[in-house]
């Protein structure tokens, strides 16, 4: 079972304390997956899903909140017909209406009914109705990436004004998702670990966030690892270029007028350096006979690779 999975079968088991937190999930599975026509005089409601706890959890929630039993079939989809399309539907006027009206959908304006095929703020007035309303749009059409891999948790939606009204409530939780149009379709995202573990926080699936926290703590730790040792392996590099170079200048200065023609302090430092050509710095110093920190053994390597580069250059100009 993909994580994506598993997050919907957590939430598909969650359902809101009041009848409210009911009413505003399904308001969210309405206003996505339904459609609604004008049949015989009166309003229907068709709810369509390829998901069977879309339907499963929206069977219950009418049961549960409007005692509605939904009639509930099969069919086939897809381009090849071989995947399930779970199809829900409402048929009896007067529960139609009670639920349209119940979710913001019906609304009277001048004594004519009218409806609104998106999210109502009424619905959503609440902090546990906007839990509610996010929980039943992301059983409805959201996923989220194996973090395994990488952090992404999306919405896919019919309508850019769907779209919007979604990531407005979700950001009102502090969050910062975005709407991008894919295809002939909206889809608003959340790509960062953090915001995603507050979004699973925000619509109840407990479970998969402490799944998703521990993976994050693994690779946390992994990459602090991996920068330690690049870091280390950087600084090391560095300190072996700087010895093979300080060697090479020695060997020169050595071979053109001999490290006897240095002055004592520096001759002292070329011979150690050329006998131990692998200790750091500050070990160095130690064994001068007058023992200096690191900071003065540098400062003497380098008035000894200044020499060597001005005998490079004399040389130069002799030819």
């Amino acid at each position: 079972m993909s994580f994506s999975s598993k997050v919907k079968q957590e939430l598909f088991q969650h359902f809101g304390n009041g009848r409210h937190c009911k009413i505003a999930e399904l308001s969210a599975i309405v206003n996505i997956c339904g459609q609604i026509a004008f049949f015989n005089d009166h309003f229907c409601i068709k709810i369509q899903t390829e998901n069977y706890l879309v339907a499963k959890k929206c069977f219950t929630l009418l049961q549960n909140t409007f005692n509605i039993n939904s009639e509930i079939f099969i069919k086939s989809g897809g381009k090849k017909r071989r995947s399930k399309v779970y199809v829900l539907l409402l048929k009896d006027a007067d529960q139609v209406e009670r639920l349209l009206r119940a979710t913001g959908i019906w609304l009277t304006e001048n004594g004519v009914p009218t409806i609104r095929n998106k999210m109502y703020p009424t619905v959503v007035s609440g902090i546990c109705c906007r839990r509610a309303y996010i929980r039943g749009a992301f059983i409805s059409v959201g996923s989220v990436n194996n973090p395994e891999k990488n952090y992404h948790l999306e919405f896919v939606l019919p309508t850019m004004e769907l779209a919007t009204q979604l990531r407005d409530l979700v950001n009102t939780f502090g969050l910062d998702s975005k709407v991008v149009e894919r295809k002939d379709h909206f889809v608003v995202y959340l790509k960062e670990g953090e915001q995603i573990v507050d979004l699973l926080n925000i619509m109840g699936a407990h479970i998969a966030l402490m799944d998703l926290e521990n993976v994050r703590i693994v690779k946390e730790m992994r990459n602090d690892i991996n920068r330690k040792v690049n870091c280390e392996t950087a600084n090391l590099n560095k300190v072996v270029l700087a010895a093979v170079k300080q060697l090479e200048d020695i060997t020169y200065i050595q071979q053109s007028i001999g490290l006897e023609k240095l002055p004592r302090q520096l001759e002292e430092v070329a011979r150690l350096r050329l006998e131990y050509p692998d200790i750091s710095l500050k070990e160095l110093g130690t064994y001068l006979a007058e023992p200096v920190g690191k900071s003065g053994v540098n400062h003497r390597l380098r008035k000894i690779s200044n020499l060597a580069e001005t005998l490079r250059e004399g040389k130069g100009e002799e030819k």
